[in-house]
């Protein structure tokens, strides 16, 4: 797979090593000449000084190669635009941007090509609230644009489905079950496993589900 980062800050870095340990090849570009003079070499991995908010620099980049760009500034200006050259200019398949300032989340949708919006203080309330959080439905991750949502609920003794088996649960239109998590540990839930207290069920649902709905299914009564 081919990679172009835009950024490469201590985020972009990390990401274009890591990527480039798994085999890919990566493009990482940044503006600043003594940054990038300063990076030591990674195979794999090619340097580029360039502007990537500029055209003629993602042409130069071959963007119109690339399977998946991904923008990793620390400024979010920079980022949306990065991201909407990437899909209409070139046609970039997946676009991924990295979002530093939560109130600016809602701009990083479908309309300036952003395909995944990442937000670190989003994942870390996720992350927090999953681990504390019983009978709550709790939001782990949004992508596609924001159409599609990861969600996760731990079943606690109010939940109305305890005691059902897994193969009777009416999902809401939208929702699916991706994964089952018991004891800590992944299950391959078949149509009669009972759901149980503590039982982690993880659900990826579209923008047509509302969270009320998976709450009404799930917790009421808890």
């Amino acid at each position: 797979m081919r990679v172009a980062i835009a950024g490469a800050g201590n985020v972009g870095r990390f990401l274009a090593e890591d990527l480039a340990r798994n085999g890919h090849v990566v493009e990482l570009l940044d503006r600043d000449v003594d940054l990038v003079a300063s990076l030591p070499p990674i195979e794999r991995v090619r340097y580029i000084v360039a502007d990537a908010c500029e055209v003629s620099s993602l042409q130069a980049a071959h963007f119109d190669e690339m399977d998946v760009v991904v923008a990793t500034t620390g400024d979010d200006e920079d980022n949306l635009v990065v991201s909407q050259l990437a899909k209409q200019e070139f046609a970039v398949p997946r676009v991924i941007a990295r979002v530093n300032h939560p109130k600016n989340h809602w701009l990083f949708n479908e309309m300036w090509g952003v395909d995944v919006a990442v937000s670190t203080p989003h994942l870390l309330a996720g992350l927090v609230e999953e681990a504390v959080s019983v009978g709550m439905l709790v939001r782990l991750l949004q992508f596609e644009g924001g159409h599609t949502r990861l969600m996760e609920v731990t079943l606690d003794a109010g939940s109305p489905v305890l005691g059902s088996e897994f193969g009777s649960l009416v999902l809401p239109r939208g929702a699916a079950v991706v994964a089952l998590v018991r004891d800590g540990r992944v299950v391959v839930p078949r149509s009669d496993t009972p759901l149980d207290v503590g039982d982690e069920v993880v659900l990826l649902v579209s923008a047509q589900c509302e969270d009320d709905e998976i709450r009404t299914l799930l917790l009421q009564g808890s």
